[in-house]
């Protein structure tokens, strides 16, 4: 049984901890002040059996480090705002940026251990679990993030002994709830299926770690060494060691077609059928949407396309149908420092807005295989595993409910050529059309075939791309309307 050797009953003499700590505790500052330099995030995970110290322990690594660059984030039950979210997003949001040190208290661990413990959850649903759990910590290690997965234990008998001991004290009574009561009784299904947890969770990129904490000192000083070693280590690796090895994605066909080259760019609408159309699903939409909000129903639109292809004006024209209060356009550049000193994804995560709401954005999590692909902000490693984290992550949205839209806004290069001009000629449009719209031109090819992989590897059954025929701007604004009205009438 892997709990067996972290229920010994291990101690630590006084003195020895005492004449150990000052030391330990200089090289924690230390090390915290190299990371400060590194290019990398430490994340530690405390979790364990109640009573096992993980809150001392937690207290202790903030009286030791400088606290500055130490963040500890408890998660507690979820509130109603994390509810109307997908169940990862509260994790998401509290990853430290690079260069420091982030402590999650009561982890993404906590849920399924309880849920299944309380019978709440069957076997399948706290495999499912603990596979999804996989995916997210090798999506932050594959980043770069050190994750220290932290055990703490005590085995039955002195569990019982500890909260027998903190009960008797009135200085700690206060600390003993029925629940820690009511763990006795379900200790023996708590240990197994933690043990199932831990087993199915510790992998090679992020293993468990299992420290007893039947005493103090033993407890305390173990945890300092491990974290001191770890990062260490760390630090002292070579990063070209870290990256997973390419591959060659160049195509080897000589027909350079793609299914861009099938997409019909004749479709247009008449100025008098497109008002009457525009109007008729901007009135449907706004019908929808308002159901929608009533049922905590929310949606996500991601849209993509060629530069001048029309992607402001069908935003225009979608929340002209939308309550002010319930969406939020959200532009996206280059990533500011704060968003490049995480995981790429974090950014796209932390906009996502409340149940019944719309969020909708103006470019997307897709520019790691386009425009980072391309232009080479992205390694090849890190732009191939991408296609896999943007499925994963897409999953997760539509499980929660979320009604995902995916629109690539398709114009062949003749009509992008000719928006450019005119955009030159408008006062106002000018601020539209700059050096690099006609650099990345030069590139068109490239891009056309990063845009066919992209919809190939991430037009999933719960995430399908719709591509939308461009070169008529009316045309393109209806089918857009008409499109998220057919899929919320689904949904309602």
């Amino acid at each position: 049984m892997m709990f067996e050797a972290a229920e010994l009953g291990r101690t630590l003499d006084k003195d020895i901890y005492k004449k150990e700590l000052p030391d330990l505790r200089a090289e924690l500052l230390q090390i915290q002040q190299e990371l400060l330099g590194c290019n990398f995030p430490v994340l530690v995970l405390i979790s364990g059996v109640d009573g096992a110290g993980k809150g001392e322990m937690v207290n202790q690594l903030h009286e030791w480090m400088d606290p500055r660059h130490l963040e500890t984030t408890a998660f507690d039950a979820p509130t109603d705002e994390e509810k109307e979210r997908p169940h990862f997003w509260r994790y998401w949001r509290a990853l430290p940026p690079k260069g420091k040190i982030g402590i999650h208290f009561s982890s993404w661990y906590s849920d399924p251990i309880t849920q299944k413990v309380e019978g709440k959850i069957a076997d399948h649903d706290l495999e499912a679990y603990l596979s999804r759990i996989n995916i997210l910590e090798k999506m932050l290690v594959d980043d770069g993030v050190l994750l220290i997965k932290l055990w703490l234990h005590l085995g039955k008998k002195h569990y019982k002994e500890r909260i027998k001991s903190l009960a008797a004290d009135p200085k700690t009574a206060w600390r003993v709830t029925q629940k820690n009561i009511d763990n006795i009784k379900v200790y023996d299904s708590f240990r197994e299926v933690a043990e199932i947890t831990l087993t199915q969770t510790s992998t090679g990129q992020a293993p468990w770690i299992i420290v007893e904490g039947y005493d103090a000192n033993y407890r305390s000083l173990t945890v300092g060494r491990l974290l001191r070693d770890m990062i260490r280590k760390r630090m002292d690796t070579d990063p070209r060691v870290l990256v997973s090895p390419g591959m060659d994605w160049s195509s080897k066909a000589v027909d350079k077609t793609t299914l861009l080259d099938f997409v019909d760019l004749e479709k247009s609408l008449g100025k008098k059928e497109y008002l009457e159309q525009l109007t008729h699903y901007q009135a449907h939409l706004s019908e929808l949407a308002r159901k929608a909000h009533k049922n905590k129903i929310s949606t996500v639109m991601a849209l993509e396309g060629w530069d001048a292809a029309g992607k402001g004006g069908m935003i225009r024209r979608i929340i002209h149908a939308l309550d002010a209060r319930h969406y939020r356009v959200i532009p996206v550049a280059a990533p500011t420092d704060e968003e490049k000193a995480r995981h790429y994804l974090w950014r796209f995560w932390r906009h996502l807005q409340r149940g019944g709401h719309f969020t909708i954005f103006d470019r997307t999590w897709y520019g790691r295989v386009l425009v980072e692909r391309i232009e080479g902000y992205a390694r090849e490693d890190e732009w191939i595993r991408a296609y896999q984290e943007i499925n994963e992550f897409e999953e997760e949205l539509t499980e929660h409910g979320i009604v995902l839209m995916k629109y690539w806004l398709h114009i062949d290069k003749d009509e992008q050529l000719a928006r450019f001009k005119a955009r030159e000629q408008i006062s106002y449009k000018q601020h539209k059309i700059t050096d690099e719209d006609y650099r990345n031109r030069e590139r068109w090819d490239d891009y056309a075939m990063a845009i066919a992989d992209m919809v190939e590897r991430t037009s999933t059954r719960h995430a399908p791309w719709d591509i939308i025929e461009g070169n008529d701007k009316r045309y393109a604004r209806v089918r857009a309307l008409q499109l998220l009205c057919e899929r919320l009438e689904k949904v309602l």
